[in-house]
Order: structure tokens, then C-alpha cells, then sequence
């Protein structure tokens, strides 16, 4: 059975892959497919893997790649071809072999060639080849193909489809349709893009991982394209900041070798356009070509266009390639450089902005009319939506600044701005720069805000908090707000940390901020709302019994007037969501982010967001909201990973792996990675949630001892609270696990330790899970006032999965003391809801219930996978994803000898005959 290649296969392709390798296996009209997509997009490399996996199946691979060199020559890409197999030729007939000679020019021609007899033979000799072996024909860049021998291509291919051979064809070509000449019915695959997190994830793979904006400025100059992402971290290794704005662009030789020869072949008038359009940074077509002095007439372009660099549309000049950009700009001298800039500014005088940054990119030294035209730059981009833009022209400004005082005062404005951005590693840079040129406790607490708070988002809790600490004793900042925006930080470090130790200070912090919090010169805390809001959230934050009180006080009365979604009020939306989910108001929760996501997506807002996406993936999962769950945590995980944000990367594993088992999902458990990704004894509420979620994947797969270990874990020893709010809120599991397993008394004296932490006033959530724990691992003669308790309050209905489970398990408890009739309401109410939910082992178990309750329930749809144990439908799901037998044994640490047995003897139980029947049983692959 033949293994994956050894060789890592490309980031982020995996579904590109399974594709082409069915490809590889398939019969029929499968057996071909073509490759589309710009250059660098990866096409090569995905030949190369199906190359070594057909190999390593003991396929004949007959590789090529079309020339443009060789594009005039006949039959040129044709003989590269079929040159290993050409000594087979001589078993052919003599006719045919005569014809496939001739074109090759081993033979002397003897009269006019007929074209059929050329196509035939080569059909016949791929066709004889291919029954004594599998045939692979791979051919890349085929739109360089010489047309004589696409013509023959083209012939073979279409006759293969409906031959017997065992013939497969995978092409490559640069574009988004296929060239001429190519078989037009061909199925087609088109390479877009990387998504984020797979970029995110090609750039750390790279030697030199670059860092701080520069990392972020590249994703964002590479556009997902893997060849630009390679390129741009190479030139980020030996230039440092040459990849950035302001900087100039990226420069490697290689980069410069890929386009040099297209930009020698143009007219000069068009090389002076192309580089004043690299310069502009895509500005429009009539200011660049103002600011280069030419005319309005569009001739000079073509040359440019007809060369694949460019595309002018719709008044815009694009760049067809990351890397065109980059090189175009560096095939100028500097000199020429500078003078585009200065030229590009002149002709910008209605825009300050963009005018501001080219005399930015043209200025050497210091000069503070440049450096003040960028922090007003910024200003502006910062109220109309734009974090990172607004740090990156504030940290040029201080670059730029001659006096030190100014320089610090615009690094400390770009670190808030870099924070607000969500960049950790750009923060670190910034802070390190700050507290070499200040001593001013303003500026520093600023600095030390953003800086606690990027070490926080990278796992490291503990810094975090003595960073922070630094700044607000024993000399605390003289501004009011900058205390506020410290201390609400040290907030986020508390809840994520889980430390009392951190917490501790929060409420005496808060109660010394003056009254005076009104007029802040900080846009997020402008407002009084805002400041009252962020001051509230803090306070729940170090006691969450405070929270519904607090809740009460900034919240909104129903149809009051809202004020408009600018800084403040989005800073205002996040307290209002992170406070509602301490009091347990989940919905208000969902709706106040809701209502704030379009904000902070518009602004770029994802350091003000990474507070509570956590946060309101658990509501949506709480609430039964699992499909906007899936989209939230999927777009949580892509910034974590753009981000570098460590633990909020594996709180969204974490998360996911919860809905998974939730579902009734096969082999949810948090990958073994997850547990070692961040230092889990200071980031308490990640451990808790990676605890959660191996309970649940446990309990869901029925093993309850393993799922009582977990979530008896969220708990020391004597019952207090791993983590002082996310532990208690699993205590119903650990009751549900405690009475599988036969250890309510171990349940029972943690709920009594929760019941004592939580105080006299608990949230209506908080006592129905400790009621539904009672019910379970309490005193038993007690057990039907809880159950009762655990499910008759309405306002429980807003969490569906617990108020579902609470029935399940009261009428499980009425079953068995033979009182059916009354069990049948509450299983059938608790089925309706775990079935809307998708919820599939526990809406199983509630039709069992319900069963032997003497319902006739209606029959579940039949399932062919039920009658297998969980190693095999774990074996059949990964058979059905395109895996072959090894690959399966190396993921479930099986022998492939086993995995094929396996298979074998599930084939007649599911009522298949092969292994591409297997993936019509899935819905979800």
C-alpha cells in the first residue's frame, strides 16, 4: 500500500490535494483535471506530490514542463514527454512507429506526414504502456506548450476518456481558464489565494520568520500568493524593514531576476510609468500618470499590459503579481526613486494623507514637517477607521521626528494604535523603542498598556501583569485615563490568567479613579459611557458577583436613542458584552458583539476584539447559536493565527473540539499540541476550556471515567476552582460524570465548594446548574426538588443544551422509579431540542429513553455506520476523506494490515463494494 511523499505537502492545499490524488485513483472522466492560477500560486508543487504519490503506488509518472523557449519548436514539448517510453515504440506497427519517428526527427521524412497516424501512435503507445503499468502524465505550464504537440495532447485526451487505459492526465497552467487549445470540457481546479491563517501559517514555516508589522505588511503584500509569501520573507531576512511602507519595497535578487528581462523590454516612457505606479502604491490612474508627466493618452501601457505586468481598468493600475511591484520599483535607481515620490506628493495636494506618506518614502533623516503631516495622517485614519494604517504613519512620524520628546510622544500613539491593531510582536518593537527615550509616566503607562496586554495575547500572564504593575506603582500615571485603560488590561490578564494573585489589586486600582473620567483625550474613552462601561467590566472581572448589579447600571434602556458606532462606542459594545457574559445575560452578550462586529471589522480592530471572541463563542455555544459558532471560531482561529495570539489559537481548538463532541462528532479531542502551546498553570481559562472540552469529547465517546477525571480537574482538591468563573460553570457535567461512574460524594463536595464561592445572590444560570448538579450527585431524597428546580424556570430556555440535558436526566430519573408517563413529556421536549441542535448522541440517548418510556417513537433514519465499533467508523470517515491505508494507520497508530482487515469486514455491513461508495455516507465530508 503505498504512503503519502515524504515530502511536507504544501500549506493550506489540503483539499486540493485530496482532489488531485482522487484524481490519481479514479476511473473515467476523473482520471484528468487541469490546474489553474497565477504564478507562484503553487501549482508546481501540487504536480510534484501527485508525481510521488503515483510513484510510490508504482505508477510509470512521464513528466513535462512546457517552454516558452521551446514553444516554436514542433513536437518539442511532446518528445520531453514520451522520452522515457520511446524505446517502447518499437513494438508498435511499422507505420506508427515510422510516424512517431519522423516528428521526433529520428527518422528522415519520406513524403508529406499524415497528422492521424501521428495522434494514433501515440495513443497506442501510451494505451500499451498503461497495461503492464498505471500511467501518471503530468504536464506543467502547458500554455507554453508548442502547438503541434498540444494538438496531439489534446487528441490523446479526449480518446482516453472513453478507452480502457489506464492513462491519467494532470495540467498546469497560469491563468483562470484554460489555454487554447486545451480540451475545453476538461474538469478544471483553480488555485486561489491562501486563506489567512494558511498564509500565517507558510510564513512561520519559513527560515526567518519575520515579526511585527513587517509580518503583518507582508501578509498583506503577498495577497495568499506562496510564491510572494517565500519571496517576502527571503527579502524581509536580508532587509529587515525594506518590506514595509515608508521603507521602500522588498528586494532579493531573485525577485528582481523574475521580472527584470519583461521591464528591459519595454519603452522607456512605459518604465518610468510602471515605477511611479510601484511607488503610488496602486493610486489612480490619472495621478500617476499626472505626477510622471505624461499625457492622457493610454498607448504607453500596452507594451506593460502585453508584458503580463500590469492591468489598467476602471481608472486603477494593478499589479497582475505580488512581486511584479517589488521589482519594478527596485529596477529604478534610488535617485529616480526619490523623485517619484516627491513628484507622486506634488500631484496629491487634495490629499494629505497619501501626500504625507510620499514625502515619507522620499525623505532621508529627520524633518518634522513630514513627521507632522503623518501624525495628522493618522488622526484622520484613526477616525475613519484604520489601526493599523493610523500606527504605521504615526511610527513613521516618529522615525522621522528631530526632537526626542516628540519622537516618544508618537511611538507611544503608534503602540496604542499597533495595540488597538492586534499586533503582540509590533507592540513588543515599539515598547522596547518608548522606554529607551522616556521617563515620562504618561507615556509609559500607555506603552506598558499595550505592552501587557501583547504579552498576554502570547500566553505570558504573568509578565503581562508585571509590566502593567510597573506602571501603576508606586508611581501611578497623573492622567485618570491612562490608569483606566491599565487597570482594565490587568483585567483581561486576571480573567485569562485565573490567578488571585492578579485579581487582587483590580478593586482597589479602580477605586481610586477619580470622578473626573470625563473628556478623555483617549478617542476609546472619550465618552462617559465608555469609561463607565470599561470601569464596570473591570470591577466584575476581579468579582463577578458584582456583575448583574453593575450590568443593570450601564445598561441601555429599550428604545433609547443610540449614539453613533465610532471609537467609543464600540470600546463601550465590548465592556457591555464581556460584562454580560460575567452575569450570565447571554444574550445580551451575543446581540452587544453582534452589534459592535461591524465596527471593529471596519477599523481593523482586532486587538479590541480578542477580549471577548472567546467570550462569545462559548455564549454562541451556549445558547445553541452552533452554526454562527462554527463561522466565528473558524474566523477566531485565522486571527489568532495571523495574530500570533497563542492562547486564543488554542481556546478556539479547544472550542471546537467542545462542538464537535457536542455533536456527537468521532475523535474531537484537542490535539496533543493544544495542551503544551502555552504555559497552562498561568493561563488558567485556557486550561479550563481545553478541560471542558476533553470532558465533553469523553462523555460523547462513553467513556465516563475519562470525562469525570477531566472535569474534576477544573477543581483542587478541596473543591475550590481551578479557574474562579469558567470551573463552576461545568459542575453539572461533573455531576453527570460523578453518577456514571458511581463518585457523587466526590461531586457532591465540589458542589458544595461552588455553592460557597458563589455567594447568596448567584446568576439564575449558576443556580440551575448547581440545582441540575444536586439533582444528580446530592442527597437523594432531595433529588426531585432540584430536578424540578433545574427545569421549570423559562428563563432557562436561552441555554437549550444544559436546560435539554436537565430534562433528559430527570425523566432518565423518573424512568427508573417506574413513573413513565410523567418522563414522556420532558424526554419528548428534550429530543425536539437536541435534534434541532444537531446534537446526535444525546438525541440518540433521549430516543432510547423515550423507547423504553413505551413511546413508539418515530424510527431514526438508518444509519449504515451504527453497527461499527469507533475504531472502524473512525477507519471508514478517514477512507472516505481519499486516505489510503497507511496514511489511516499512521493517524490512529494502527498497522495498515489491520486497517485493511478492518475494511474488509465493514464493506458488507455498510452495503458498498468499493472505496469511492464510502463517502455517500457522509454528509459532512
Amino acid at each position: 500500500m503505498r504512503s503519502f511523499p515524504p515530502k511536507a505537502p504544501p500549506v493550506g492545499r489540503q483539499a486540493e490535494i485530496a482532489r488531485l490524488l482522487q484524481s490519481v485513483e479514479s476511473r473515467g472522466e476523473q482520471r484528468m483535471l487541469i490546474l489553474l492560477g497565477e504564478a507562484g500560486a503553487g501549482k508546481s508543487r501540487l504536480l510534484a506530490v501527485a508525481d510521488e504519490y503515483a510513484r510510490g503506488g508504482g505508477a510509470l509518472v512521464l513528466a513535462c514542463q512546457g517552454s516558452e523557449a521551446e514553444s516554436r519548436q514542433s513536437f518539442a514539448s511532446l518528445h520531453q514527454l514520451l522520452l522515457p517510453v520511446l524505446p517502447e515504440a518499437a513494438t508498435l506497427a511499422d507505420h506508427l512507429r515510422k510516424a512517431l519517428e519522423t516528428a521526433f526527427g529520428v527518422a528522415a521524412a519520406e513524403g508529406p506526414s499524415d497528422p492521424m497516424l501521428l495522434r494514433v501512435a501515440v495513443l497506442t503507445l501510451l494505451t500499451d504502456v498503461s497495461r503492464r503499468q498505471r500511467v501518471l502524465l503530468t504536464v506543467d505550464d502547458v500554455q507554453h506548450f508548442d502547438r503541434d504537440s498540444l494538438e496531439v495532447l489534446s487528441f490523446v485526451m479526449r480518446r482516453l476518456s472513453a478507452a480502457a487505459a489506464d492513462v491519467h492526465v494532470l495540467l498546469a497552467a497560469r491563468g483562470q481558464t484554460p489555454p487554447d487549445g486545451v480540451v475545453q470540457t476538461l474538469p478544471t481546479m483553480l488555485l486561489g489565494p491562501l486563506t489567512e491563517r494558511a498564509a500565517a501559517e507558510l510564513v512561520d514555516a519559513q527560515p526567518h520568520v519575520p515579526t511585527g508589522r513587517t509580518r503583518i505588511e507582508l501578509l498583506r503584500q503577498a495577497g495568499g500568493n506562496p510564491l510572494a509569501i517565500i519571496e517576502l520573507c527571503r527579502a524581509a531576512a536580508s532587509g529587515g524593514a525594506g518590506v514595509l511602507p515608508g521603507g521602500g519595497l522588498p528586494r532579493t535578487e531573485r525577485i528582481q531576476e523574475l521580472y527584470a528581462a519583461r521591464l528591459r523590454d519595454l519603452p522607456e516612457v512605459t518604465q518610468r510609468l510602471i515605477l511611479y505606479a510601484a511607488a503610488s502604491q496602486y493610486e489612480d490612474l490619472d495621478t500617476v500618470m499626472a505626477a510622471a508627466g505624461a499625457g492622457p493618452d493610454l498607448w504607453a501601457w500596452a507594451s506593460a499590459e502585453e508584458a503580463g505586468l500590469v492591468t489598467v481598468m476602471d481608472g486603477r493600475i494593478v499589479f497582475r503579481h505580488p512581486l511584479a511591484r517589488a521589482a519594478s520599483y527596485h529596477a529604478a535607481p534610488a535617485y529616480l526613486r526619490q523623485q517619484a515620490h516627491r513628484d507622486l506628493a506634488a500631484a496629491l495636494t487634495a490629499d494629505p494623507a497619501r501626500r504625507a506618506w510620499h514625502l515619507a518614502a522620499a525623505c532621508v533623516g529627520h524633518d518634522e514637517s513630514v513627521a507632522a503631516a503623518l501624525e495628522d495622517t493618522a488622526e484622520l485614519a484613526e477616525r475613519l477607521g484604520g489601526f493599523f494604517a493610523a500606527g504605521e504613519a504615526l511610527q513613521r512620524s516618529a522615525e522621522c521626528s528631530p526632537v526626542t520628546a516628540d519622537r516618544a510622544r508618537r511611538y507611544a500613539k503608534a503602540l496604542r494604535a499597533a495595540q488597538n491593531a492586534g499586533d503582540p510582536s509590533w507592540v513588543g518593537e515599539l515598547y522596547g523603542r518608548i522606554t529607551a527615550l522616556t521617563g515620562d509616566r504618561d507615556l509609559l503607562g500607555m506603552a506598558a498598556c499595550a505592552a501587557g496586554m501583547a504579552l498576554s495575547l502570547f500566553g505570558r500572564q504573568r509578565e503581562g501583569f508585571q509590566v502593567l504593575m510597573s506602571a501603576l506603582e508606586p508611581d501611578p500615571p497623573g492622567d485618570d485615563m491612562t490608569v483606566v485603560a491599565l487597570v482594565s488590561v490587568l483585567g483581561a490578564v486576571a480573567f485569562q490568567s485565573g490567578l488571585p494573585e492578579v485579581g487582587r489589586p483590580i478593586t482597589a486600582l479602580v477605586n481610586e479613579v477619580g470622578a473626573g473620567h470625563r473628556g478623555s483625550s483617549y478617542a476609546e474613552l472619550k465618552t462617559a459611557d465608555a469609561a463607565d462601561s470599561v470601569l464596570a467590566v473591570t470591577r466584575s472581572v476581579a468579582d463577578p458577583s458584582l456583575a448583574t448589579e453593575l450590568l443593570r447600571g450601564v445598561r441601555r434602556r429599550p428604545g433609547s436613542p443610540q449614539p453613533p458606532l465610532d471609537i467609543a462606542e464600540m470600546t463601550r459594545g465590548i465592556a457591555v458584552s464581556g460584562l454580560a457574559f460575567l452575569a450570565d445575560e447571554s444574550d445580551l452578550c451575543v446581540e452587544s458583539y453582534r452589534r459592535m462586529q461591524p465596527v471593529l471589522d471596519a477599523y481593523g480592530a482586532s486587538g479590541s476584539m480578542a477580549s471577548v471572541l472567546t467570550v462569545t463563542a462559548t455564549t454562541l455555544i451556549d445558547t445553541g447559536r452552533w452554526a454562527e459558532a462554527d463561522r466565528h471560531l473558524e474566523m477566531t482561529g485565522s486571527l489568532a493565527a495571523v495574530h500570533k495570539w497563542r492562547h486564543l489559537q488554542v481556546d478556539a481548538e479547544a472550542l471546537q473540539a467542545t462542538l464537535r463532541a457536542l455533536r456527537g462528532e468521532a475523535a474531537s479531542m484537542p490535539t496533543d499540541q493544544a495542551w503544551t502551546a502555552v504555559a497552562l498553570q498561568e493561563n488558567r481559562a485556557t486550561h479550563a476550556r481545553l478541560l471542558r472540552a476533553a470532558g465533553t469529547s469523553a462523555m460523547a465517546a462513553g467513556d465516563f471515567d475519562a470525562a469525570f477525571r477531566s472535569f474534576r480537574s477544573l477543581f483542587d482538591e478541596d473543591g475550590t476552582a481551578m479557574h474562579y468563573f469558567l470551573s463552576p460553570r461545568s459542575v453539572a457535567d461533573l455531576a453527570a460524570a460523578a453518577q456514571r461512574t458511581g463518585r457523587q460524594a466526590e461531586a457532591k463536595h465540589v458542589l458544595e465548594a461552588v455553592r460557597a464561592a458563589t455567594g447568596e445572590r448567584p446568576t439564575t444560570r449558576m443556580t440551575l446548574l448547581m440545582h441540575h448538579a444536586a439533582a444528580l450527585a446530592g442527597d437523594p431524597k432531595d433529588a426531585e426538588h432540584h430536578f424540578r428546580l433545574a427545569t421549570v424556570n423559562p428563563v432557562g430556555d436561552q441555554w437549550p443544551l444544559t436546560r435539554a440535558q436537565a430534562r433528559l436526566h430527570y425523566a432518565q430519573w423518573l424512568r427508573r422509579r417506574r413513573r413513565p408517563l410523567d418522563a414522556r413529556p420532558l424526554l419528548a421536549t428534550a429530543l425536539e431540542t437536541f435534534t434541532r441542535l444537531g446534537a446526535s448522541g444525546w438525541a440518540e440517548e433521549a430516543r432510547a429513553e423515550l423507547r423504553a418510556s413505551g413511546v413508539a417513537t418515530a424510527p431514526a433514519q438508518a444509519d449504515p455506520l451504527a453497527e461499527l465499533t469507533a475504531q472502524q467508523r473512525q477507519i471508514v470517515r478517514l477512507a472516505a476523506r481519499g486516505l489510503r491505508n497507511r496514511e489511516i494507520a499512521e493517524q490512529l497508530l494502527l498497522s495498515p494490515r489491520t486497517v485493511s482487515s478492518h475494511l474488509y469486514n465493514v464493506y458488507p455491513k455498510l452495503g458498498v463494494s468499493s472505496r469511492n461508495q464510502l463517502r455517500d455516507l457522509f454528509d459532512d465530508l
